[in-house]
């Protein structure tokens, strides 16, 4: 038996272009989105050091989610901040379903 309970969300697999976080919702919960190497990642929608909205942010040149607020970096895989400020991007587990995106969230 999972842990999760996968949910749904607006986007599909085709719709996500390669290495643009792109913000969806599953039911009323915001999520961020990141295709990256043909992987979906899944993130909160704000940074967890001042509320910016991550998708407003890009790339950098490693692959890492920027914060368009200030420039705070994010390892879109696992969340964990890279640029040394010790704030954390909450992750969640993805999986795709032929063009369906799905997020497991815990319950």
């Amino acid at each position: 038996m999972s842990m999760y309970t996968w949910h749904k969300t607006e986007a599909t697999f085709t719709q996500l272009e390669e290495n643009k976080p792109t913000e969806t919702t599953t039911g009323t919960k915001k999520v961020g989105l990141l295709k990256r190497n043909g992987k979906v990642h899944a993130f909160a929608a704000l940074c967890p050091h001042a509320g910016a909205p991550m998708c407003a942010g890009w790339l950098d040149g490693m692959g890492r989610l920027v914060c368009p607020l200030h420039k705070y970096r994010f390892d879109p895989t696992n969340g964990r901040n890279t640029s040394g400020e010790g704030y954390k991007l909450f992750t969640y587990p993805v999986e795709v379903r032929g063009d369906e995106v799905f997020i497991g969230l815990v319950g």
